[in-house]
């Protein structure tokens, strides 16, 4: 059963992700990603996923060949999209129309213009003429037995020069058969009020079913998107992040969040929602692109509280700085420490790592008083859980969590006559009652370190073998010299099952990063449930 019929059809949800979100800079799409970014989409529930312009390039052409026999479409109708027939000629006889039904979609969206001085300057032909390439091509297609939708491209500029020919586009449209007339804010341009104007006016007009396609040029596309809600369209186009062309278009999921929750419109499948999070930050991983950490609803900063204050109502009711449970979209709570942090940030970072503190509030405060000592010395734990974990755990314990100790290290890194590099650390320390002594190259003074750390440890610990250093940073903190300055590193591990950062902080970026790597371990070895040797 698709969505369409499962929400009867009152309100389409449709995504041009594959199409508009591929125009985005950085973005260059296999047919491969977009197979699985159809896979995520179609499991989010989204009504309709336009996939490409069949016929205008091999790679859409080969897409729709292969999504017909490749994914079994559970919720969304594909979509195929292409333009209304070229000026003097018949849509019967035109190849591009041709290809979009021999991509086998049974929606096709056609792009008109709907602006007069496009139709006279880019499709050098008449106003006229333009509504009958609206019209045979809408007809065509609806007598082959195709759904047709019809995006009317700069539409808003178009109203705006010409309001009476914007609405005889719409109405050539709808009347040749088209299902919606989707009216687009092309050029980004234009705000919530004007968009909620010129639908209301144009739904009166021409009683044509609309929808809303915003760009984001104003940084009003998922508004505008919602203006145009309000105003009577009952179709929404959008992509996953709100990837594409320049600064992008209407984000999907604050669009659908909103929609869901706020307006209390069913526009997804019972229980998907709560998969949002995980569906986007999928998809980024797809377009390979770091998921926008503060994006609305499904970024992770988009719960995380910091401030004591904020934290001290939390503890009482979350409602008080959250403005829904962050569990309907897939997401968590998140607490941040910092400087910044009072009794309750802490008690309740305790909770959510699942540290014990008791109601101890002498141990709280001593935490509380530790976090800010080392914050002013350059210390960062609100992106850095694990080296907080591990200090919050010491101070529980009375003593730090230890399963190693380190004797000395020294990191080497030689430059020689021929233009070749070599870097070699050695780690001294004792593990389980035994001295060892490590030796390793790498590819930089870190990664040697890093390397004859985990030969030292691995015989000892061998689960630490699944361990691998994802994401490196350096920030250099202000001092009186440049080269005297404190350095603060982060690094981010991972088992393959999870990840999580530590941070170190030294006069020196190979002392920084061996502190961040030393806490790297430990809490490797805490998530794997080894028991300290200490």
């Amino acid at each position: 059963m698709t969505a369409t019929s499962e929400l009867d059809d009152q309100f389409h949800v449709f995504d041009t992700t594959l199409r508009d979100g591929a125009q985005r800079e950085g973005i260059n799409l296999t047919v491969a990603d977009k197979l699985a970014i159809a896979r995520h989409l179609d499991d989010f529930g989204v009504g309709f996923i336009e996939g490409g312009w069949p016929g205008a390039n091999p790679r859409d052409t080969e897409f729709f060949a292969r999504a017909r026999q490749e994914i079994d479409f559970k919720h969304a109708q594909l979509v195929a999209f292409g333009a209304t027939r070229r000026a003097g000629a018949k849509a019967s006889e035109d190849p591009q129309v041709k290809a979009l039904l021999d991509s086998g979609a049974e929606v096709i969206t056609l792009v008109a213009k709907s602006h007069d001085r496009h139709v006279e300057l880019a499709l050098r032909t008449t106003l006229d003429e333009n509504l009958e390439m609206v019209r045979d091509t809408v007809s065509f297609l609806t007598d082959q037995g195709r759904r047709v939708f019809v995006d009317c491209e700069h539409f808003f500029d178009g109203y705006r020069a010409n309001p009476e020919y914007a609405k005889a586009v719409v109405r050539a449209a709808s009347e040749a058969g088209a299902s919606v007339v989707i009216l687009c804010d092309t050029n980004g341009g234009m705000l919530p009020a004007q968009i909620q104007a010129v639908v209301a006016t144009v739904l009166a007009d021409t009683g044509a079913r609309l929808g809303i396609h915003a760009q984001d040029d104003t940084g009003c596309a998922v508004a505008n998107t919602l203006a145009a809600v309000d105003a009577g369209a009952t179709h929404v186009q959008c992509t996953a992040n709100g990837y594409g062309e320049r600064v992008g278009n209407a984000n999907l999921f604050p669009v659908v969040a909103a929609l869901e929750l706020k307006y209390g419109k069913k526009v997804l499948p019972d229980g998907k929602l709560r998969e949002m999070t995980r569906i986007s930050h999928a998809i980024a991983e797809v377009v390979n692109l770091t998921p926008s950490t503060h994006q609305p609803y499904v970024g992770v900063s988009a719960f995380a509280h910091k401030a004591g204050l904020h934290a001290s109502a939390i503890k009482v009711d979350p409602d008080l700085y959250q403005h829904i449970d962050p569990e309907q979209v897939g997401n968590t709570m998140r607490m941040l420490v910092s400087d910044m942090a009072g009794r309750a940030s802490i008690e309740l970072k305790g909770k959510e790592l699942g540290v014990d503190l008791g109601g101890d509030r002498e141990l709280v405060g001593r935490v509380v008083e530790r976090v800010k000592e080392r914050e002013l010395q350059g210390y960062t734990y609100e992106a850095a859980d694990a080296s907080f974990e591990l200090l919050l755990r010491g101070e529980v314990e009375g003593r730090p969590l230890k399963y190693f100790s380190v004797e000395s290290w020294r990191a080497i890194v030689e430059d020689r006559p021929d233009g070749s590099h070599a870097n070699e650390a050695t780690v001294k320390l004792f593990a389980k009652g035994e001295r060892i002594v490590a030796t390793a190259e790498g590819n930089g003074p870190v990664n040697a370190l890093d390397r004859s750390l985990r030969v030292a440890l691995e015989k000892i610990y061998p689960q630490l073998a699944k361990l691998d250093l994802v994401d490196y940073k350096v920030r250099i903190l202000e001092g009186v010299h440049g080269t005297q300055s404190t350095t603060r590193v982060l690094i981010s591990t991972s088992d393959g099952t999870g990840e999580w950062s530590t941070v170190g902080v030294a006069e020196n970026v190979i002392a920084a990063s061996w502190q961040a790597l030393e806490d790297a371990y430990t809490y490797g070895l805490l998530r794997a449930s080894v028991e300290p040797a200490e």
